[in-house]
């Protein structure tokens, strides 16, 4: 049995063990190594720690813990940061070990993280993705829309990220709670 609950301080250790493993099983076909070299342990851990000592009102961070106790996935989020768009929520990170993948988790925890951003007063989400990452036909299938492309920069390599979006995260919550009963 699984867990999802908020995150805390203690907990930035096991998410910044998640952030780094995860996103180096995910991007290591995507990202040059060099540029994957950038995401580190120990910068990971002192994100998650500043993060987690000082919340900034209005963000979300839960993770998912497996039947040992051990955080396996994390999600966080908060205001959209490019005020582009006419999008007011964000998911800045949602990683899972490898190892729990494709077994419905990341819908639970879209759907837990969906219904604490409601409980924010979102009323719309985007989500930035490498363009090339195969998960993002996971938010197509969850309803969200392609916005925008463009380049960003990871290392010393520029790789292009492609947003997706919810413009009612209310709906959103809705359908993703009637998938959870049916399961």
């Amino acid at each position: 049995m699984y867990r999802i609950r908020k995150a805390e301080l203690k907990d930035a250790e096991q998410i910044a063990n998640v952030h780094v493993n995860s996103w180096k099983s995910t991007y290591f076909e995507l990202i040059n190594e060099k540029d994957m070299s950038n995401i580190t342990f120990e910068n990971r851990k002192a994100l998650w720690e500043t993060i987690l000592k000082m919340p900034t009102s209005g963000q979300v961070a839960l993770v998912v813990e497996n039947t040992d106790g051990e955080i396996i996935g994390f999600v966080s989020g908060g205001k959209e940061r490019t005020k582009r768009f006419g999008y007011d929520g964000e998911i800045y990170a949602i990683y899972l070990l490898a190892d729990y993948q494709q077994q419905g988790l990341g819908t639970w925890m879209l759907a837990a993280f969906t219904e604490e951003m409601v409980k924010e007063g979102y009323q719309s989400m985007l989500v930035w993705v490498l363009t090339q990452n195969p998960s993002s036909r996971f938010y197509a299938k969850h309803g969200a829309r392609q916005i925008e492309k463009e380049d960003t920069t990871i290392g010393e390599g520029t790789y292009q990220e492609s947003a997706f979006g919810w413009k009612d995260i209310h709906e959103l919550s809705k359908k993703l709670q009637s998938m959870e009963q049916r399961s």
